[in-house]
């Protein structure tokens, strides 16, 4: 694998655009990204019972082929009953209009504030504005991933390439935003996190469960504030642009379309509403993965412990508290608990604390704590199982954006 420097519209057969539309005062503020070829497709969603219109509209047809997607920032079309419903449903049928393709195979994002109608004649001008602008490469690439942006402090793009077993080179590239409302538990079949990857591989079967498993292992397992979001959606779509094999079992493609979503879902994390620090945590020793990943996310979730990395307090007792919480299994007698970031030190083992106030452990843990990047390792002592979560500290300055989201 290789990773390049591209963004949304680096595979083969993709366009991009990012306009201002006018639902933000001086940003760009809807996305739209277009296929020139049928995309087979997987769609993983919310399971907030509280889903934005869009979410609706899409979960509706799950559609399993898209051509399009439009997003727009600045304004979530959540809770806005019927008329939210048509706007988003409007969306996908002007898109399918313009570009002269099967609504259906449209997909409608939208992320910003809750409970507010969209200024569907804002939205209307900018679908047809990003149609005259979609075009390949850096500009695209950039503005497309600026306009789905809320309270992000950076865009968030990857992309690499891979060969497959016939030697046919593939190239898988993905955006995101997300910064608050940061716990999500996504499901294909069944923000906000909301992220679209694009790969101009071939698939011959559906990718649903395939799609799943990354959710699983990348967004599903990060974690800003505990709360999830009414309009999370993350998108695959693979339109076979360059040629060659299909790579359903290719294990290196796999790997490739996990390895940009996982940068994607750790982007977000250190971007979190007034993070300073990124959190990772990794469980070993767990009874199986799924438990792992379970113990994992519970620490990166807890508000106790994102407060002491805060303040850089190694209260291994807000850790073991979380991993209580978790529901996973575990020998407190066998739990062994480090932190590390080039140095490492160890805080509990054999049931039992290793560190000492005023140790020099303690002060070597503090001075890991000062990092911007913080690794948790965690084994628990029953079994082979692994897993890993992100999160990020919690910190004043997200109580301050907040405290004023709306205004």
């Amino acid at each position: 694998m290789k990773v390049i420097d591209g963004g949304i519209t680096s595979p083969l057969g993709f366009k991009a655009a990012g306009v201002r539309c006018g639902i933000k005062k001086d940003k760009l503020d809807l996305a739209l990204v277009y296929s020139d070829r049928q995309a087979r497709a997987a769609v993983a969603y919310t399971q907030n019972k509280a889903r934005a219109a869009p979410i609706e509209v899409m979960m509706k047809d799950n559609p399993k082929t898209l051509r399009a997607f439009v997003i727009n920032s600045g304004n979530a079309n959540a809770l806005t009953g019927g008329k939210g419903i048509e706007d988003a449903q409007h969306m996908r049928t002007q898109v399918g209009q313009f570009l002269n393709i099967d609504q259906k195979e449209v997909g409608v994002a939208s992320t910003g504030i809750i409970g507010r109608f969209l200024p569907m004649d804002k939205v209307s001008a900018g679908i047809s504005q990003a149609i005259k602008e979609l075009d390949r490469g850096a500009e695209p690439n950039i503005d497309s991933a600026k306009a789905i942006m809320t309270t992000d402090t950076k865009i968030k793009t990857f992309a690499c390439q891979v060969n497959l077993r016939d030697g046919t080179l593939v190239t898988v590239a993905g955006m995101a935003k997300g910064s608050g409302m940061i716990a999500p538990a996504m499901r294909t079949l069944h923000a906000t996190t909301l992220s679209l990857v694009t790969t101009d591989a071939r698939l011959d079967n559906d990718p649903d469960l395939r799609w799943q498993a990354v959710m699983d292992s990348s967004f599903n397992v990060i974690n800003v504030d505990g709360d999830q979001s009414t309009n999370d959606i993350s998108a695959f779509m693979a339109n076979g642009a360059a040629g060659g094999m299909a790579a359903d079992e290719d294990g290196a493609f796999w790997d490739a379309v996990l390895w940009v979503v996982k940068s994607l879902a750790k982007a977000v994390a250190i971007d979190g509403e007034g993070a300073t620090k990124l959190i990772e945590v990794i469980v070993t020793g767990a009874k199986d993965d799924n438990e792992a990943r379970a113990a994992a996310r519970s620490i990166v979730a807890s508000n106790l412990v994102k407060a002491a990395v805060f303040g850089a307090d190694p209260n291994f007792g807000r850790i073991l508290a979380a991993l209580g919480n978790s529901g996973s299994d575990f020998d407190i007698s066998k739990v062994r608990l480090k932190l590390s970031n080039g140095k490492s030190v160890t805080l509990f083992e054999n049931g039992a604390p290793l560190i000492i106030l005023g140790s020099t452990d303690e002060t070597v843990a503090r001075s890991i704590l000062h990092e911007k990047r913080i690794l948790i390792d965690l084994d628990l002592g029953v079994g082979s199982g692994r897993g890993e979560a992100w999160g990020c500290d919690l910190s004043y300055e997200y109580v301050k954006i907040n405290a004023s989201y709306t205004t």
